[in-house]
């Protein structure tokens, strides 16, 4: 009895388990595919059912990322049938590290930089949202990716996704010339199967080159007419000289102005004549047709 409640109790738990596993799986599934789906909304590929299909998702996640969906799929199945012999964990880190190399791709598109590569490998659902919301766009004028000549590049074609040769960049097969108006390469480098400038083949000497003891093109010897249709060289014309300088002029010396002395004081203004007395009140005049008094006479004596 008691072995039989130990059972249950452990059965239980891993029942338990098994159903929050599954559940996280399902969820990191759902936002995941929404996650792809904008990334390739932004990349311009058709039809958003492609970011909900298992498996076809991340090949396609690949081939926007410049590598070649087949490769992936073939470590993916490499490393489930050979899980039981125990080196199955190689091809699935293999295909773990195709995928970062990928992201490294789609993050330069989305103008991030390199070392965003870092926050995929240790959290990739979280590089995908941010991938996904940001304000980024897709962009293809990125330089060619470093695996561009080898085995690891995407020469598939499918339907629905758009092709992505960087732009300014046009897409040049392994071993053939260089498109005309494509990025040159560096100086004094070709590519391969044709010789770099300067290069003649052995027994031939490079163009320009005078055998010793034979003149150079256009050169007739002295006293031997000059090959037919050939211009008559002009005489020689010296350069004009060049005019002397001016001789530089010194400066106008300067002479010191003139002292002059400074002016008298002028004298101080004659002083303000005295007040004038204020002149006498006249009489009243009289009034017209009034007589004076007469003055009084003296008594008269008998």
């Amino acid at each position: 009895m008691y072995l039989y409640d130990t059972d249950g109790a452990l059965w239980a738990l891993v029942a338990a388990f098994g159903f929050v596993a599954f559940l996280l799986s399902i969820a990191g599934y759902v936002l995941t595919s929404l996650f792809l789906m904008k990334i390739f909304e932004k990349a311009g590929v058709q039809g958003r059912w492609r970011a909900w299909v298992p498996v076809y998702n991340m090949l396609v996640f690949a081939k926007l990322g410049d590598l070649n969906p087949w490769w992936l799929l073939i470590a993916w199945g490499a490393g489930a049938l050979l899980s039981p012999v125990g080196v199955g964990y190689i091809f699935l880190l293999a295909a773990s590290a195709y995928l970062a190399m990928a992201s490294y791709r789609i993050g330069l598109k989305l103008q991030k930089e390199p070392v965003w590569v870092v926050l995929y490998v240790l959290v990739s659902i979280v590089w995908l949202g941010i991938a996904a919301y940001d304000r980024s766009r897709w962009n293809l004028a990125v330089p060619p990716a470093p695996w561009a000549n080898t085995f690891l590049r995407d020469t598939t074609e499918w339907s629905g996704i758009p092709a992505q040769t960087p732009a300014g960049f046009p897409g040049v097969a392994y071993g053939q010339p260089p498109v005309p108006g494509a990025y040159p390469p560096p100086a004094g480098y070709a590519a391969p199967g044709y010789p770099s400038a300067g290069y003649a083949a052995p027994g031939y000497p490079p163009a320009g080159y005078a055998a010793p003891g034979q003149p150079p093109a256009g050169y007739a010897a002295p006293g031997q007419p000059p090959a037919p249709g050939t211009p008559p060289p002009t005489a020689y014309r010296a350069p004009a000289a060049y005019p002397p300088p001016a001789a530089a002029q010194p400066p106008a010396g300067t002479q010191p102005p003139p002292y002059e002395p400074p002016a008298a004081p002028e004298p101080p203004a004659a002083p303000p004549a005295a007040p004038e007395p204020p002149a006498a009140p006249e009489p009243p005049a009289a009034a017209p047709g009034t007589e004076p008094p007469t003055a009084p006479q003296p008594p008269h004596q008998p």
